[in-house]
């Protein structure tokens, strides 16, 4: 990169984060640190949702995801607007009347100690784990990009995001994240602008172009289990998800606990609602066009170029080259298909625009295969070499073809998005660990200053944790599908115990515990046998369903348990 480039990505960060701790540094007790002094409005807390579920990954992966798989991920966010509203009936007037700090602390009301402990300790295992990949996610790519030593670009990240964190806890991570959403969508939009403008047709050409090579395949309505991404698991599997993610998990609770009164955080809430599907709609969209220009520029044959040098400089060069050279036979022959393709459509010749189809399609085949021959040489080269390269695809183009000044924008793009999810999941661990562990059963009787002063030692330990962790982790799949894969595992259970508790009083805390427990164990039994054959059963479903059977099974396993077991106290609020 350039100075330029440097100068605005270093700019930037510091800019933000200096500006988090300038007007948020020294509350002095727990009720500020934590609660942020119940001053924010609803702008500040919509924007806040939106930065804690906008990953790095977010920026990183979805992209690149689009390049490979279309539009299609856009149906994981159809049930949003519709958990977002029963959010805001049912779960916030609750929240609000029994002035929470988290959101764990009306189990204990409403059910035992117990039960409350287990929720918030499964909260801190999957969030924990969460926040290792949130800081590793972009490490691992910005580390390759940059030229970075991984284990420095996870400190630096963890250490910046640790420092305002502490400095002034859930009131510095509403404010700095309402500064980092503005340049992540505003960097996002520039990037998508010019890649239209840098497509050598027209926008209509553009989309005719990325509809026929089905990647514009927005919604699928056919009835899949082991589909991940389809309109029935957005609207049912997702649903349990952002139900589960934004009313139980406190990193969201967080967010909007801190407003002015309940209206404002509706607001937040409901702006996030209607704002995330159009948002993440850009996203997949500026990755459909950066495929589109791939189809006019010949691509890499693999993205990650730090493998790739590795390859040239080993001892089987001279295969690589032929495949290279196939490559682009292959692309220069599927140039001249798309062109006939776009010229039938202008004269709109049905038959000719079908065979140029069939055509491209089998030309992509045939790339997708020389993809994999080169992918067997990196492993031959280098067994532990990492071959899944579509979280490189966006960064990639984005330092080979777009302007100084832009990179090192969209750069600070994905580190501010991996500081503002990372600052909300330390603030919530540390707040959870305070407050439903270390004051409730450790340490009962100490100053709400002495807690203050807890929470920020905790933030310290769980942004150490989530280094040390994002150091030793290995990359998945894709990462984007990571993180909703782990949220997932968990998120069933802990929604189910919350659904309980509101919607059947007549269920006591033993009950719904013993069933939250049994529960886990069958969710990670099933994840664990997922894709395999038992028998003559062939077990496969998308890790979307989790969170739905999840949730059904702890209400329906605790109606059933409680059948034998005495019945509750009444609640007494």
């Amino acid at each position: 990169m350039s100075y330029l480039d440097w100068t605005i990505l270093f700019g930037t960060l510091l800019l933000i984060a200096g500006y988090g701790i300038y007007k948020t540094y020294g509350p002095k007790d727990m009720d500020k640190y934590i609660r942020g002094g119940n001053d924010m409005n609803w702008l500040t807390i919509g924007l806040s949702i939106m930065a804690t579920q906008a990953s790095a990954i977010t920026f990183l992966s979805t992209p690149g995801q689009a390049y490979s798989d279309g539009m299609r991920f856009i149906q994981f966010y159809f049930g949003l607007p519709v958990a977002m509203i029963f959010i805001c009936v049912f779960f916030l007037p609750i929240y609000y009347k029994l002035k929470v700090y988290t959101a764990y602390e009306f189990l204990e009301q409403r059910f035992d100690l117990k039960t409350r402990t287990l929720t918030a300790s499964l909260f801190l295992v999957q969030r924990g784990l969460a926040a290792g990949i949130t800081i590793y996610a972009p490490s691992i790519i910005l580390s390759t990009l940059l030229g970075w030593n991984l284990t420095f670009t996870n400190i630096f990240i963890g250490c910046i995001v640790v420092i305002y964190t502490v400095s002034g806890g859930t009131k510095a991570v509403s404010v700095t994240q309402k500064h980092q959403m503005t340049v992540m969508m505003g960097g996002m939009v520039l990037a998508g602008i010019i890649v239209i403008q840098m497509i050598p047709v027209s926008f209509t050409e553009a989309l005719h172009v990325a509809g026929k090579m089905e990647k514009l395949n927005i919604v699928n309505f056919e009835f899949d289990l082991s589909d991940r991404y389809n309109f029935w698991s957005g609207f049912t599997g997702a649903l349990f998800l952002f139900l589960s993610y934004f009313g139980t998990d406190q990193s969201q609770v967080q967010r909007y606990l801190n407003g002015k009164t309940l209206k404002e955080s509706r607001m937040g809430l409901m702006m996030n609602g209607f704002l995330k599907v159009p948002m993440q709609f850009i996203i997949l969209f500026i990755g459909v066009m950066v495929f589109v220009f791939y189809q006019f520029f010949q691509p890499p044959v693999f993205f990650n170029t730090i493998q790739l040098d590795k390859l040239k400089q080993s001892e089987y060069l001279d295969e690589f080259n032929d495949l290279e050279q196939e490559y682009t036979n292959i692309f220069e022959s599927k140039g001249q298909s798309i062109d006939g393709l776009l010229g039938a459509i202008e004269k709109e010749d049905q038959a000719a625009v079908d065979q140029y189809t069939d055509a491209i399609s089998g030309h992509s085949k045939a790339q997708e295969e020389v993809r994999d021959k080169v992918k067997d040489l990196i492993v031959k080269n280098d067994p532990l070499a990492e071959t899944r390269d579509t979280d490189y695809v966006f960064m990639r183009f984005v330092m080979d073809y777009l302007p100084q000044g832009v990179i090192g924008l969209l750069f600070a793009v994905i580190f501010s998005a991996a500081m503002s999810s990372t600052a909300s999941e330390l603030n919530a661990l540390s707040s959870t660990t305070t407050i439903d562990i270390y004051r409730r059963s450790i340490n009962k009787k100490e100053s709400s200053h002495h807690y203050m002063k807890s929470s920020r030692w905790f933030t310290v330990l769980w942004g150490v944790f989530a280094i040390l962790f994002a150091t030793y982790a290995t990359l998945f799949e894709n990462l984007i599908q990571a993180v909703n894969l782990l949220g997932s595992l968990f998120y069933g259970s802990i929604l189910g115990i919350f659904m309980v508790a509101f919607f059947m009083k007549w269920v006591g805390g033993r009950a719904v515990f013993i069933a939250a427990i049994i529960t886990e164990m069958l969710i990670l039994t099933l994840h664990y046998f997922n894709g395999k054959t038992i028998g003559d059963i062939s077990i496969d479903i998308g890790f979307l369903w989790y969170n739905a059977i999840g949730c059904l099974l702890v209400m329906a396993i605790a109606a059933i348990l409680n059948l034998f077991i005495p019945k509750p106290e009444k609640l007494n609020n």
